[in-house]
């Protein structure tokens, strides 16, 4: 059986390549600020994505996408707040937060998840 970090690992690499063969232009991979990290950063046209990836390889403890709760969207979202203010892009590109679920070798991309 994998272990979680590198099933992690395995499931933002997949991740990566879906984006890119899908026509985005992924900006940062494993962003991390003093407030915490996001897994990819994004763009397509004029849409700045905030990616987090959540990858398992069974159904025991139900889909990945279970695991972004209320809070982890919260801290996703201070830290996208603080990438905005660093790269000075709060106020002039549009944002979005998506979430790609992977399981086993099948990948769910929801966009605007949260």
């Amino acid at each position: 059986m994998e272990s979680n970090k590198f099933t992690g690992i395995k499931g933002e690499v997949f991740a990566k390549n879906f984006l890119e063969k899908n026509g985005y232009k992924v900006l940062a991979t494993n962003y991390k600020n003093k407030i915490g990290e996001i897994d990819i950063i994004a763009q397509i046209n004029n849409v700045l994505v905030f990616v987090e990836v959540k990858a398992r390889e069974s159904l025991k403890y139900g889909h990945p996408r279970e695991a972004v709760n209320f809070y982890k969207q919260q801290k996703i979202r201070q830290v996208a707040t603080a990438y905005l203010m660093q790269n000075k892009l709060y106020d002039k590109i549009n944002v979005r937060f998506d979430v790609i679920d992977i399981l086993g070798e099948k990948i769910t991309h929801i966009e605007n998840a949260f």
